[in-house]
């Protein structure tokens, strides 16, 4: 049988999610739980299994489409058919044709309200009432919907008891009397020009029999004026003939202007039919000229990219943080050639054992003993319960950059891990993170983060607080500069460093003196062997 599958909730919280990628083609054999595509939600990217062994029926939704969950996604045949229950589900299907069949309108716009697939008509069209059918125009239906009013209830005054637009309006405004032109409706056929000519309201095609008006009507020619402005009647005097012409070119009568008069109403003629719908087509060749004129215009200077999944999160979180918190940042310079030369020293003992050590596990250990005697930076504030929160524990965020925006991966209990196990930890994550691989519970839970503009030659930064921790350290780009040294100008690797802050639980002094001891940590790197 064939197994529709619903887009999950791979989430908590998640609504919807885009298709990255499907691994599977329609036809393809697959197994329970083998990844079949790649979804992209606000938290992550994140493989969907098959939930069945069989194969791919049908793929139901475009790579780069956002779905919501719950959404049927792609469906799988699976061996044991029931053929059973294929015939139960396509039973209401079937009633419902047959529901939709018994009410369909006929051709002159009825409806059989008593449930009569087929009915008679009076001869020369009047309706016969007794199976309680309504004749009526479209438009005179769609507009007694509008207005409210039950078309079985009102009057009709065209041929054979039609009911027009304008007995409908009669109705609702409480006249009972004859709204539109009399029509011989005794099968004889009119004699006179009128009875070949219909209020606009019928909506159709009125045929008389006997009528010589539509001939006579065809000669009339008139020169309508350039734009639909001039005329917008409520009532237009037109042949059978004419009104057709002006259905098939979909041309409202009562738009095309014209100067001739029947009986003191408005009477078109198909010259001015034509004339106006191709003064209609020409505008409206005009216009869409002149939209894709525009539109590939603007189009070849700009290009428009969803704003959805995981950058959206981003641009949520740091809106949240920014407009929460009152950022303050306090910028500094440290000295840091000490631990450029301790690096340098480490860095090929790291490397046998196949660890990559750069200077951010340094940072990240002199953040923690910096944050040991200054808990309030590493504290949070409880809004709700107007508390601020001090966290005895240290889990240190790195932001990454990544294709999808800037991950957070933290590693927990930082205080608690050597320099080698902070290096080996933190460049696992980040490739995760790089990769879009990473779990959202290894972006979660952080007290405390360090980002590096230095990576990208950044020298000084304001980064954004990761809400709700109330600190941030940004590093800029480790550079040669002067110092002087013992009276002497001599060159030492010089590293910025911003810290952005939430002033709403640091203090200017607290951060300041926060800063200079990260610093004295890695002007002199060997005080991190306490630690």
């Amino acid at each position: 049988m064939v197994r529709e599958f619903e887009l999950p909730d791979v989430g908590e919280g998640v609504a919807e999610g885009e298709i990255v990628a499907w691994m599977v083609e329609a036809g393809d054999a697959v197994e329970e739980d083998q990844p079949v595509a790649e979804v992209e939600t606000d938290k992550a990217v994140v493989d969907v299994p098959s939930p069945v062994n069989g194969s791919v029926e049908e793929i139901r939704a475009a790579e780069g489409e956002m779905v919501p969950v719950g959404n049927v996604i792609i469906t799988f045949a699976v061996e044991g058919e029931d053929e059973a229950d294929e015939t139960s589900q396509a039973e209401p299907a079937e009633t419902r044709t047959d529901i939709a069949t018994e009410a369909a309108p006929d051709a002159d716009g009825a409806v059989d309200k008593g449930g009569q697939a087929d009915a008679e008509t009076g001869q020369d069209g009047e309706a016969s009432t007794a199976d309680g059918r309504v004749f009526a125009a479209p438009s005179a239906r769609r507009f007694a919907r509008e207005q409210g009013i039950d078309i079985a209830a009102v009057e009709g005054s065209g041929p054979g008891g039609r009911v027009g637009e304008h007995d409908v309006r009669a109705a609702a405004e409480g006249g009972a009397g004859e709204a539109g032109g009399t029509a011989s409706g005794d099968g004889t056929g009119g004699e006179e020009a009128t009875s070949a000519v219909s209020d606009v309201s019928d909506g159709g095609d009125t045929s008389e029999s006997g009528g010589t008006a539509t001939g006579e009507a065809s000669a009339v020619q008139t020169s309508p004026p350039s734009t639909a402005d001039a005329a917008d009647r409520d009532r237009t005097l037109a042949a059978p003939a004419t009104r057709r012409l002006a259905e098939e070119a979909g041309v409202d009568i009562d738009h095309v202007p014209t100067d001739e008069e029947r009986d003191g109403e408005a009477f078109v003629a198909p010259g001015a039919v034509e004339a106006y719908a191709a003064a209609q087509q020409e505008a409206q060749a005009a216009d869409t000229a002149a939209v894709a004129a525009g539109e590939a215009a603007a189009g070849a200077q700009e290009e428009r990219i969803p704003y959805r999944g995981v950058r959206r999160t981003i641009g949520q979180q740091m809106a949240n943080s920014k407009f929460t918190a009152p950022h303050v940042t306090h910028h500094d310079e440290v000295d840091i050639t000490e631990l450029v030369e301790t690096r340098g020293e480490l860095k090929e003992v790291a490397a046998e054992r196949g660890i990559s050590l750069s200077y951010t596990p340094f940072v990240m250990k002199a953040c923690v003993a910096a944050l040991r005697e200054f808990p309030m930076v590493n504290a949070m504030l409880d809004e709700e319960s107007e508390e601020i929160v001090q966290k005895k524990y240290y889990n240190v965020g790195v932001a990454t950059a990544t294709d999808a925006g800037l991950m957070v991966p933290v590693v927990d209990d930082a205080g608690d891990k050597t320099l080698l196990g902070l290096a080996s930890e933190m460049n696992e994550l980040v490739e995760k993170a790089r990769e879009r691989s990473i779990a959202r519970e290894e972006m979660q839970g952080g007290t405390f983060t360090i980002t590096n503009v230095g990576a990208i030659g950044g020298e000084y930064a304001t980064p954004i607080v990761n809400h709700p921790e109330v600190a941030i350290l940004a590093l800029g780009a480790i550079k040669e500069k002067p110092r002087v040294i013992d009276g002497e100008v001599i060159p030492r690797h010089v590293m910025t460093v911003s810290l952005s802050f939430d002033h709403r639980v640091l203090d200017g002094a607290i951060a300041a003196q926060f800063t200079n001891k990260v610093e004295e940590y890695l002007e002199h790197p060997n005080r991190l062997l306490l630690e």
